[in-house]
């Protein structure tokens, strides 16, 4: 049984409305996954007033599809989510090219909700700009 006081109740990311017209709002696993996506989506200094909120994945952008990347991505988005989402345990961090696109990375996500003994996923999308050989 997931808290919700414990993760708490926000918009929804992306911002969105309801039918009626009032703001969307979502709690419980839900928002820490929009919560954690937010972290990875942020590059540090976007945010004016919290300037080391957020990750370096767009550092990673125009790098080579290779295991050390991974690795490297891997590390980042741990040290990312340790950092700026208290209310997960990551438990694990895969990276994986995607079958069908060549510029898609997926990044595997394994995580408890502190307090919870319920192990989830979320695999968050990364693209890179493609290699576009030799001119």
């Amino acid at each position: 049984m997931i808290d919700n006081d414990f993760i708490g109740r926000g918009w929804s990311f992306p911002l969105d409305v309801t039918a009626n017209g009032t703001i969307a709002t979502v709690g419980g696993a839900l928002k820490l996954e929009q919560a954690m996506t937010l972290v990875l989506s942020t590059y540090p200094g976007e945010r004016p007033f919290r300037p080391r909120f957020g990750s370096r994945l767009r550092d990673f952008t125009f790098e080579s599809a290779t295991a050390a990347v991974f690795a490297r991505i891997a590390t980042e988005v741990r040290d990312s989510l340790a950092m700026w989402e208290p209310r997960a345990a990551v438990r694990d961090v895969v990276v994986y090219p995607a079958q069908d696109r060549e510029n898609l990375l997926h990044i595997d996500i394994t995580y408890v909700i502190k307090g919870e003994n319920d192990e989830r996923n979320l695999v968050y999308p990364f693209y890179s700009i493609p290699d576009e050989g030799d001119y």
